[in-house]
């Protein structure tokens, strides 16, 4: 909390975004349904949905005992957090062979061996749906099933006081994609302004009224992790991004403010044409720092260090490909340009993904801890 308000800390914080199922698999030394994506996935289609709770449930408390020096939990990623119901009935998609399914809608699900995920990759549904403004209309809200929540109260019970407890923001809902791709989602922003305008109104609305239920206390602060742009820059234009997206996020990010938590924003990709909205918006905290998509640290520092915190400074692409050395140059990196004046998280950009060598994720806690001690 003292780094996010920038204040003096004595050590570095450092925190993930999230830790994917092989390494927790190497710290722990048994499988894990935690941060395993796809496989959570299958296991909830097959009606393995108490099997998988309750390793995530026990998983995340292990993983954090079994690495005290971590000052953050997020709950907010996937795989991690929020859960089906007690009652949830799945009705599966149909297998049609290792990788592809499909279901009763033509929706086709694959997955991808690199993120190690599930994802749609055609839908027929969305894709011929024609949208109205009256598909748009405020809606009603009741109170979720508290068995979504058996992760995150047990968390809470476990490290309340004693560590960082992020939670997802229930959607800041800022940048919506009308239709089943990219294409057409980005392309609705100048065919139907007015269309994409309601619906953007409407998920804040809706957002606004679960807040009472999905924004815990227990929560220090929430996250979001919708991604505005690619390596190549924003999605949007800058101009499109502060018309239709920006006030949204400041609505959404004030009711957060108001309830207490602070706001951590997940984005890779290159941001640069969109940080001062970031800092117009309110975010308290900057998530992933993508320098091998052209945003650096320094920079970064240098110019919104006193606005915003910054969280991240070792690349993904290190952990992956690189040696512990380095890893190692990448947190004496980080520290060196983003602890001076406070306001700095020592992370990941994106998050200790899937293909990480363990020696470098090892490299990088113990770097950490010969390194992040500062003077007050």
């Amino acid at each position: 909390m003292a780094a996010l308000s920038h204040q003096d800390v004595d050590r570095v914080p450092i925190g993930f975004y999230a830790i994917d199922c092989d390494t927790i698999e190497k710290l722990l030394g048994h499988e894990t349904f935690l941060r395993a994506k796809a496989r959570s996935q299958i296991a909830f289609w097959e009606g393995m949905r108490d099997e998988v709770v309750r390793s995530w449930k026990n998983d995340l408390i292990e993983l954090h005992k079994k690495l005290p020096q971590l000052d953050i939990v997020n709950l907010a990623a996937m795989a991690t957090g929020i859960v089906p119901p007690k009652d949830y009935r799945p009705d599966p998609p149909q297998r049609l062979d290792e990788n592809t399914w499909k279901d009763d809608e033509g929706r086709v699900y694959k997955y991808s061996p690199i993120t190690a995920d599930i994802t749609i990759v055609k839908d027929l549904v969305a894709e011929r749906r024609v949208y109205t403004l009256e598909d748009f209309n405020e809606e009603e809200v009741s109170k979720p099933n508290d068995s979504i929540f058996e992760v995150v109260d047990a968390v809470i019970d476990e490290f309340r006081g004693k560590k960082f407890i992020i939670g997802p923001s229930n959607g800041t809902s800022a940048m919506i994609m009308l239709g089943g791709n990219y294409e057409q989602g980005l392309r609705a922003y100048h065919s139907m302004p007015e269309v994409v305008r309601k619906a953007i109104a409407r998920q804040v609305s809706t957002a606004e009224k679960l807040d009472q239920f999905m924004l815990k206390p227990g929560y220090d602060a929430v996250m979001d992790g919708e991604d505005y742009a690619t390596t190549a820059g924003p999605m949007l234009s800058p101009a499109t991004f502060r018309s239709f997206c920006l006030p949204a996020l400041q609505r959404r990010i004030g009711e957060i403010h108001r309830r207490g938590f602070k706001f951590i924003k997940h984005a890779c990709g290159n941001n640069w044409l969109l940080m001062d909205m970031f800092v117009e918006a309110g975010f308290d905290c900057y998530q992933s720092i993508q320098e091998s998509a052209g945003m650096d640290l320094k920079l970064l520092k240098e110019r919104y260090g006193k606005k915003l915190a910054l969280w991240g400074g070792v690349m993904l692409e290190h952990l992956w490909a690189g040696t512990p050395d380095d890893v190692r140059k990448d947190v004496a990196n980080a520290i060196r340009y983003g602890a001076p004046g406070g306001g700095f998280i020592l992370g990941t950009s994106h998050s200790v993904a899937i293909g990480t060598r363990y020696e470098n994720f090892l490299a990088m806690l113990e770097s950490h801890e010969k390194m992040g001690a500062l003077s007050s």
